[in-house]
């Protein structure tokens, strides 16, 4: 009789884990930012290190940020675990294990809260990178 209640035991702590598993994947797929397809107009403006300050102008048919700016050869770095970690913006490096600086991404005026590689391309959307030495 024990060996039937443990079974049961088992199988019910498996369906419980395989839904909460199925609620945590939808939560995660629902707050990931939305993308649109087709094709998109925007600008990235890049501040380099001496203040100086340009603006690119570029269409794409990719649905987020890094993809297009790859594409367009204006960003590189080391990919990672967490995504692309840009250590290069318009030719100019900034590597925080070499020299305590970061490209901060701003989406707007606003302090992205993701990735280069999960920000997704808005049809207008204007972005920014910004070099950045920790302070």
């Amino acid at each position: 009789m024990e060996k039937k209640t443990s079974k049961k035991g088992i199988i019910i702590a498996l369906i419980v884990l395989v839904a909460a598993a199925g609620i945590f994947c939808g939560i995660y797929f629902f707050l990931l930012p939305q993308t649109t397809t087709g094709a998109k107009d925007y600008s990235v403006t890049v501040v380099h290190a001496d203040k100086s300050s340009k603006t690119f102008n570029y269409n794409t048919d990719e649905e987020y940020l890094g993809a297009a700016l790859k594409t367009e050869g204006l960003i590189s770095g080391d990919e990672t675990e967490f995504g692309m970690m840009v250590e290069t913006v318009d030719g100019e490096r900034a590597v925080w294990d070499t020299d305590g600086a970061y490209w901060a991404l701003y989406i707007g005026d606003e302090y992205a809260s993701t990735g280069v590689d999960t920000t997704p391309v808005d049809d207008g959307g204007i972005y920014r990178f910004e070099y950045t030495l920790a302070s």
